[in-house]
């Protein structure tokens, strides 16, 4: 089946007469009532009934109609992006992200994508989750690796996981529970809790609550902070405890240990976009992480890509090139 088929199916459907569509395609009607009986045969389906006075669509023909034009709508589109990449219509792509919990994922489909697309122009903007959502709303940034994903949900973004990580507890160096290798969540319910608020890390409260109580107790959050730098100081003067992504354990926080649950709590690193965006060049990067994130385990354990191939970048720029 090609996509002239379609086109060739679309117009006598619309039309409901092979005269009236063979003027409108500029085709002879014998040509245009074989290609469509060609189709036909191709599904094993029929699509018209044709008498002598009038031709009318099956069922069949009806369903098939409404996905042909979505489908030829979607080809047109298709090309137009590419056209409008290639024209340098859409010069610039902007990325916002937060600093401290950089995804494995950006820098090297940002290479893969200025590789395939030299022309494009991409900014990074270092943001943290709450000014990444209002950049996105206002049209600032294109795309945010915003992290956790109820905060893209919760704005109405459109969002997909990236990378999964293993949350890790935070504890003072001199607290008995620092000593064990590993703890249950549960060990932690007598303690208090230092949190990520909401305003600097969107949905991490809520991240937080859920993990506990999974674990059924319901922590007891003594201090909100905006800062890593705030967390770990306060963990580390013996406030209380954390529970955080194993990324920030590049921090080494004096006086901060850290120990890993053990029942697995893991978070997801997200990105979000606006649906509403057209963006040849959002588009054509969003391709880009699709292509490596299927080809490409998660970069650390508790990986959501778990048996799938490793990582091939001549693979992934061939899907660009498609």
């Amino acid at each position: 089946m090609e996509l002239r088929h379609l086109r060739y199916f679309v117009a006598a459907g619309e039309t409901l007469s092979f005269t009236r569509a063979a003027e409108r395609l500029h085709l002879s009607q014998p040509a245009l009532t074989r290609q469509v009986k060609d189709l036909e045969d191709e599904l094993g389906v029929r699509l018209l009934d044709r008498t002598k006075q009038r031709v009318n669509l099956t069922v069949e023909g009806e369903s098939f109609l409404a996905d042909a034009k979505r489908l030829l709508a979607l080809s047109v589109q298709i090309v137009e992006s590419v056209q409008q990449l290639n024209r340098r219509e859409t010069a610039v792509l902007n990325i916002g992200y937060a600093a401290n919990f950089f995804c494995d994922v950006l820098p090297t489909t940002l290479a893969l994508f200025q590789n395939a697309y030299p022309t494009v122009s991409a900014n990074l903007f270092d943001l943290n989750y709450k000014n990444q959502v209002a950049a996105l709303r206002e049209g600032k940034i294109d795309l945010g690796f915003v992290g956790l994903r109820e905060a893209a949900d919760e704005a109405g973004l459109r969002f997909r996981p990236v990378a999964t990580y293993k949350a890790v507890i935070a504890l003072p160096e001199n607290l008995p529970l620092a000593r064990k290798p590993g703890l249950r969540l549960k060990d932690l319910a007598p303690m208090f809790f230092i949190r990520f608020s909401e305003s600097s890390h969107a949905g991490y409260p809520h991240w937080l609550d859920a993990a506990c109580r999974k674990a059924n107790f319901i922590p007891r959050v003594l201090q909100d902070v905006e800062l890593e730098s705030s967390l770990f100081q306060s963990v580390g003067t013996g406030l209380g405890v954390a529970l955080v992504s194993e990324q920030l354990m590049s921090f080494s926080p004096p006086n901060v240990v850290f120990r890993p649950p053990i029942s697995k709590v893991l978070t997801e690193s997200c990105i979000a976009w606006r649906a509403q965006n057209s963006s040849a060049a959002l588009q054509a990067y969003l391709d880009v992480i699709t292509a490596f994130c299927s080809s490409t385990p998660s970069p650390r354990a508790g990986n959501s890509h778990a048996g799938q191939h490793p990582r091939h970048h001549r693979d992934t720029r061939k899907v660009l090139h498609r």
